[in-house]
């Protein structure tokens, strides 16, 4: 069974093997590594289009980077982006520079997490986790 996966590097949609573990994933488009990826920043084009596209679930970071907890976030959620790779698609929107974003979501404070599937948000959580947190977190919808 294969399932659509939007490119981090390139932004192109991907059929790839369903797995638990992938040795290797290359776009067929760009040929970049789709392992081991940073979550990208996205804007609100960029999001509708991993949200309608992907068949993976997408968590999203919504952080501003005058945000202490946000910040001080980032590199968990990194870490936890490239171990899950193929099994959740981690962005980051930037509420400062995306402001509508937020009103459409209704985020209140930050950093809060959302986590989709099929276009639908199906988890929220508002606060800064650790890696293992966000791991275990994000699992519960894979």
């Amino acid at each position: 069974m294969n399932v659509k996966v939007v490119c981090p590097s390139c932004g192109k949609v991907n059929n790839i093997p369903k797995k638990d573990s992938y040795a290797k994933a290359n776009c067929g488009h760009c040929k970049a590594s789709m392992l081991d990826q940073k979550p990208i920043d996205v804007s609100k084009e960029e999001l509708l289009h991993v949200l309608v596209n992907s068949e993976i679930p997408v968590l999203v970071d919504f952080w501003a980077p005058w945000c202490g907890p946000c910040v001080q976030m980032t590199p968990a959620f990194e870490a936890a982006g490239k171990e899950m790779s193929l099994q959740v698609q981690f962005l980051k929107v930037n509420t400062e520079q995306n402001q509508a974003l937020g009103a459409l979501y209704g985020i209140e404070s930050i950093p809060t997490l959302l986590m989709f599937r099929d276009n639908e948000e199906i988890g929220t959580n508002s606060g800064a986790l650790s890696k293992e947190e966000l791991i275990r977190w994000a699992k519960r919808f894979t």
